[in-house]
């Protein structure tokens, strides 16, 4: 038996009485009848033991042959669509007699022998309708010549073959599981995790297996193919594969070569490959998504969206011939994002807010009484957050807030103002809050633009530092203190302890140096220094000011690292 993998020309010349033997193929003649496209429009080869790629425009059939010369010759034939769904069909017929051209030595005229072969209708087999990857498979297959019809009537498209008459040996396609289902073992409000059994093809037969997972909001695929047709941004056309190789050459038509009726949209004939042509602008489906992971068969989706159905498909390919095989795809919903809690804010008292990394916290604040204007002290501990401010859903503010920052808005008899805190990229957020209708009411001390502590080098003894810092307009009471660290205290140690909410109240009453009050109504004056002494030489202290408000609340202002001088 063989699948002829040489062109149709050779298939229509006259057999000899003799065993077959494949003719030297007349080069000037082959590209002679490559010329006339109407004789091969319709025409093609299907090699043995190779899957060739193809394409079908809508209400176009084509046709394939191939020759099985011994009966009783297992066949398998597999048919993958790729975008739309398919019309094929696969029917045999007898051979040409071989007497045709025996005396005179001359083939007949190639259209005579094309009619001889072609006008019979031939025994089918096997036909099938859909988008699904089907299989026509017979272990004892009569001798006769094959012909694969095929047709889209909804759609331009692309589509796969394969025919082998060794498919014990060839299995080229891995072989799923006994159970090809996925499994969802996990479900959270943003991951998936997915399960399978691994493909014999890996397991037992030790070929080289990777999976390839499949992730969209829409439906589930039925084949690699489809998926690649999917991601593609050219909805019709595939690159051409090598003549001789995976396809038949008399499909220049479709590839690279004018159609009579398309004459003016010519296509650059492309160089091999049976995958698809991405253009350079192409850019694949925000909805669709496809990672392949090896031979792992679990893996965890992320990044996904809470509350929201998914679709997952596996195919297992087969990294020496690239074909896949798909596992029995499934879906699933994300759960639902926790419902925020709303907490509700009383005038003039401050709230304390923890927000976990990039998470958010609502809250709400409804004044009881009639009011001119509203005000929202916002004090945030370690990095910035961001506050939104809405007033019966209006936004009215929207800023980023570090360290102290204080917000006045027009008042609305009645209103409600829902506040959105959102916490930072780096890590966890800790704030507080104080709205309050009464402007007097100010429960955060205020600060200067600069909050940092400077030492002063050339009045550094081996027992005294010598520091200053910034204040303000407002009176307020200031708190120093002082801890000796190790001489490897690093910047990063010192960030770590940066919390500006962590008032006097959590220091040891030893490292309290001094409290004082301090204002300047000359804001260019606002500076105070003072010399912290009884220090050990040559060591290391963290030094901290505090400034407490007339709430009682604090803030910290940028901690300071000094050492005293060694040798005095």
């Amino acid at each position: 038996m063989l699948l002829l993998r040489c062109p149709l020309l050779l298939l229509l010349l006259p057999l000899s009485s003799r065993p077959q033997k494949l003719p030297t193929r007349d080069e000037e003649l082959f590209q002679m009848q490559i010329r006339d496209k109407a004789f091969f429009h319709d025409s093609s080869v299907i090699p043995d033991g190779a899957e060739i790629s193809s394409y079908l425009f809508r209400d176009t059939p084509k046709r394939y042959f191939f020759v099985v010369e011994e009966d009783n010759t297992p066949l398998a034939v597999t048919v993958t669509p790729c975008d739309a769904p398919l019309e094929w069909k696969l029917s045999v017929q007898e051979l040409p007699e071989e007497a045709s051209g025996e005396g005179s030595g001359e083939p007949e005229p190639l259209e005579q022998q094309k009619q001889q072969i072609t006008n019979e209708e031939g025994t089918e087999l096997f036909s099938y309708k859909g988008n699904d990857v089907e299989y026509f498979v017979s272990s004892s297959s009569p001798s006769g010549l094959y012909q694969l019809d095929l047709l889209s009537t909804e759609k331009d498209t692309h589509f796969k073959v394969y025919a082998t008459t060794t498919p014990e040996s060839d299995q080229p396609y891995p072989e799923l599981p006994y159970d090809p289902r996925i499994d969802v073992t996990s479900l959270g409000r943003t991951t998936v995790t997915l399960a399978w059994k691994p493909s014999p093809t890996a397991s037992l037969l030790k070929q080289p297996i990777q999976y390839c997972i499949v992730i969209n909001k829409e439906h589930n695929f039925k084949s690699l193919c489809a998926v690649e047709a999917k991601l593609s941004s050219d909805d019709a056309f595939m690159m051409a594969p090598k003549p001789g190789l995976d396809f038949s050459p008399f499909d220049f038509a479709h590839f690279g070569f004018p159609s009579d009726n398309n004459s003016g949209k010519e296509r650059g004939f492309l160089k091999s490959s049976s995958k698809f042509v991405r253009q350079a602008s192409a850019k694949p489906r925000v909805d669709l998504h496809k990672v392949c992971i090896g031979n792992k068969n679990i893996f965890t989706v992320s990044d996904l969206k809470p509350d929201t159905q998914y679709y997952f498909d596996m195919f297992a390919v087969n990294t020496n011939t690239n074909m896949s095989t798909a596992y029995v795809g499934t879906f699933a919903r994300t759960k639902e994002e926790a419902k925020q809690k709303t907490v509700e804010l009383k005038d003039g008292k401050v709230t304390d807010v923890f927000i976990k990394r990039k998470g958010a916290k609502f809250l709400r604040f409804a004044p009881v009484s009639s009011h001119q204007k509203v005000t929202f002290s916002v004090h945030s501990c370690l990095d910035d957050v961001q506050i939104q401010v809405r007033r019966d859903g209006k936004l009215l503010l929207s800023q980023n807030v570090e360290g102290v920052r204080q917000f006045q808005l027009r008042g609305k008899a009645k209103a409600k103002y829902l506040i959105r805190l959102k916490g930072s990229k780096k890590g966890a957020s800790v704030l507080k809050i104080l709205a309050t209708t009464r402007p007097n009411k100010q429960s955060f001390p205020s600060l200067p633009e600069d909050t940092r502590i400077k030492a002063f080098d050339k009045l550094r003894t081996c027992s005294s530092v010598t520091v200053a810092w910034l204040g303000t307009q407002e009176r307020n009471k200031f708190c120093i203190y002082k801890r000796e660290v190790d001489d490897n205290y690093n910047e990063e140690q010192k960030k770590r302890e940066q919390n500006q909410c962590l008032g006097p109240d959590t220091r040891k009453k030893s490292e309290k140096v001094l409290c004082k009050y301090f204002h300047s109504q000359n804001i260019q004056k606002a500076v105070t220094t003072e010399t912290i002494r009884g220090l050990q030489p040559g060591k290391s202290y963290l030094l901290d000011v505090y400034v407490i408000g007339h709430g009682g609340h604090s803030v910290k202002y940028q901690s300071k690292l000094v050492k005293t001088r060694k040798f005095c």
